[in-house]
């Protein structure tokens, strides 16, 4: 009988992808989203490796076609926004200060969003993709509890629902100036205050139709 030393030995861990690997990823799809938001979805793999500082064998060891570099890129634009928007509902004292912060979300998260929105040929990846389509639908439920917590509060006009919010962003989201011209970080943070003024309670005339909600967008 084999004697023991009392001593157990843990069980090996599963080692997960390697630091290096993690970081040549989220490299390429930050690159991606920049070239794409900037270029289109027809960006050349050989252009967005160079920009990510990596092979190209690298990049296609981590997206084997351009179809999966999107679905990477919508995903994590997808997954930030949510993340963002949970943080500043659970930091900001106020649903309108929450509110504010979800509307005024990083310059690059909303390169990742506009490529993402805009573009025919993402809508078309994404919308097949169970994952985003996940991450978009818990985007629609938090901002919707935002705009109901602002109006409960009484600082956001009750003649607007989280469709009509929704869409003031991706308008927004689309028009926004080439990133190169100087005046860009400038016109986006004037927009988004004039956007925003314009939820204030007794702000402007009345709205025609009905309040939009997530349902009206195809996010019931």
């Amino acid at each position: 009988m084999k004697q023991t030393t009392g001593i157990q030995q843990a069980p090996a861990r599963k080692r997960g992808p390697r630091v290096d690997a993690q970081r040549n990823r989220e490299r390429i799809v930050a690159a991606a989203a920049t070239a794409f938001a900037q270029t289109g979805a027809d960006t050349s793999v050989e252009e967005i490796a160079t920009a990510a500082g990596v092979a190209v064998v690298t990049l296609y060891r981590h997206f084997p076609d351009r179809d999966a570099l999107i679905r990477g890129v919508g995903r994590d634009a997808f997954a930030r926004a949510l993340a963002e928007a949970q943080a500043a509902v659970a930091e900001e004292p106020t649903a309108w200060d929450a509110l504010t912060r979800i509307l005024s979300q990083s310059q690059p998260l909303r390169l990742s969003l506009q490529f993402v929105l805009a573009s025919p040929a993402a809508r078309e990846v994404m919308m097949s993709d169970d994952e985003a389509r996940a991450l978009k639908r818990g985007i629609f439920e938090l901002l919707d509890e935002a705009v109901q917590a602002a109006q409960a509060e009484g600082s956001v006009r009750t003649d607007v629902g989280a469709g009509d919010v929704a869409m003031l962003f991706v308008l927004l989201v689309r028009q926004l100036p080439l990133p190169k011209l100087e005046s860009a970080p400038l016109a986006l943070q004037r927009s988004v205050a004039l956007m925003l003024d314009a939820l204030r309670v007794d702000r402007g005339d009345s709205l025609p139709g009905r309040p939009l909600s997530r349902a009206d967008l195809g996010f019931s």
